[in-house]
């Protein structure tokens, strides 16, 4: 089993060297060995945990729903689809923040054609976002 310092777990994973100590502080990572100087000793354990955080923080599950599924990783006694349930609402979480994203996009298109028409010195973003919000 590889060791690797806290310095080569960062570089091998992309993963800045104070948010593994914050993962390993909220117990997202298991805590590491310490070296007799004590220094963080970490082994292939925590680089298949830390890739596997990675991965689901990019695709932007929160630290809570990473805990969850690492507990369901770990956990003999889980029901086989409680995965894809937080998988699924986190799907539905992206789906209603790409139609939020949307109308967002569409009023703001709509804010910055209303300069496009005239003159730019006549702009009148400024006056429009004086305008309730259409899309609340």
């Amino acid at each position: 089993m590889a060791i690797y310092s806290i310095g080569q777990l960062a570089k091998i994973t992309s993963c800045k060297i104070p948010t593994i100590r914050y993962y390993e502080e909220i117990d997202i990572l298991p805590v590491a060995e310490r070296s007799e100087g004590n220094q963080r000793r970490y082994n292939d354990v925590h680089l298949q945990r830390l890739n596997f955080v990675r991965h689901c923080r990019a695709l932007g599950f929160s630290l809570e729903e990473i805990r969850q599924l690492i507990h369901l990783q770990t956990c003999q006694q889980h029901a086989p689809y409680e995965a894809h349930e937080i998988a699924n609402k986190h799907l539905q979480d992206v789906l209603q923040k790409i139609t939020q994203l949307q109308l967002l996009a569409a009023e703001l298109l709509e804010v910055v054609h209303c300069c496009s028409e005239g003159e730019r010195h006549k702009c009148q973003i400024l006056n429009v976002l004086n305008k309730p919000c259409a899309n609340k």
